[in-house]
């Protein structure tokens, strides 16, 4: 591919101009028995730690000042490069792919539940820590959750802002859907071994600059499952649905013992790939939340101001799980505690939740 040719070449260029690579951190997941690591590593003019600071502080720092807006989507991969992965004593390595990114399974890894550091390094670049979380055989409290739209207010799919607010504008200009933050702790404080992952067709790059949107908002940390390229929905050469279906299917593959609480909004195409899954795997899912957009949010999410999911909608009423809806996290809340509160096998369900 164009691409994969000139990405190739300025990083020949790069790297016979002196500059080395710097990782990326993302935050894995898994089970007991195994590990999902995520990193990415991008070249750069070179790693330079502030002596005021200590080094790891110093290397995040540095992470973010280059993934920044406009700066996320003109980093220059490091293709092909090796790369080191450490948990505990054991020692595994990998190659980055066209993208400059890992996405490795490390198997027996060792590790008990709950959040750990592991060390990714290469031999181009300084070593940093990067968060996994570990859930744990006994835990069936799990939340599945878009980002665009349902805990983050955007107009992505329309090219133009999306431009704007990707390339320009900080993560301080966005804002937060209302409720929906004090919603998910309210529900981990019921069940604080539940992971949230977070789910949605935005691009790799945007990682650091989603995380910093999420802790400043108050939404608890969890992985990101992101796609590789392009920050739309119409996106650039793949398929948003295709990449949300996919990852719930390895979700329930990974984590068989999790029931699932997919949360999503009505813009794009979320009941309609929730209703699908849960079709398909029953038993993984406990309920399913769709915030429900204004006209307005409508139409800058598709152009005109009605929800796909009027047009066609999604059979949630052949669903045997709980389906619900609301405008914010405010009128989601009551809703989704009793469906969090419930077991899908216990048959009818909980007071004021309706089925489909």
């Amino acid at each position: 591919m164009l691409e994969d040719a000139y990405n190739e070449r300025k990083s020949a260029m790069l790297r016979s101009r002196g500059w080395s690579t710097r990782i990326v951190p993302l935050t894995g997941y898994g089970s007991e028995s195994q590990l999902r690591v995520f990193a990415r590593v991008i070249m750069t003019r070179g790693e330079q730690d502030d002596p005021e600071e200590p080094t790891h502080a110093a290397r995040l720092r540095a992470v973010e000042l280059e993934t920044r807006g406009w700066r996320a989507f003109l980093t220059t991969p490091a293709i092909d490069e090796v790369v080191t992965i450490r948990i505990n004593e054991r020692i595994t390595t990998a190659r980055t792919d066209r993208g400059g990114f890992i996405d490795l399974t490390v198997r027996g890894h060792g590790l008990t539940p709950g959040w750990h550091r592991i060390f990714v390094g290469s031999p181009n670049a300084q070593t940093i820590d990067v968060p996994v979380l570990v859930i744990g055989n006994d835990v069936t409290h799990g939340i599945v959750s878009d980002i665009d739209d349902t805990v983050l207010s955007t107009s992505l799919p329309r090219p133009m802002i999306a431009a704007w607010n990707t390339f320009l504008r900080s993560e301080g200009a966005r804002k937060a859907v209302p409720g929906m933050a004090t919603m998910y702790r309210e529900l981990l404080a019921e069940h604080p071994e539940a992971p949230v992952i977070y789910l949605s067709t935005g691009a790799w790059n945007t990682s650091p600059w989603l995380t910093r949107f999420l802790r400043r908002n108050g939404y608890p940390k969890g992985p990101m499952l992101l796609t590789d390229w392009g920050p739309t929905n119409t996106g650039w050469f793949r398929s948003g649905q295709e990449h949300k279906h996919a990852q719930l299917h390895r979700l329930a593959r990974e984590l068989p013992h999790v029931k699932w609480l997919l949360i999503g909004d009505d813009g794009q195409h979320d009941p309609k790939i929730y209703t699908e899954f849960t079709s398909r795997k029953p038993g993984h899912v406990r309920g399913i939340a769709i915030r429900e957009l204004s006209p307005g949010e409508q139409v800058l999410s598709h152009v005109i101001p009605v929800a796909n999911d009027d047009l066609v909608p999604a059979p949630t009423e052949e669903l045997d799980v709980p389906v619900v809806r609301a405008p914010d996290g405010y009128g989601l809340a009551p809703q989704v505690r009793a469906i969090w509160a419930s077991d899908p096998a216990d048959g009818p369900s909980a007071p004021g939740v309706s089925r489909g």
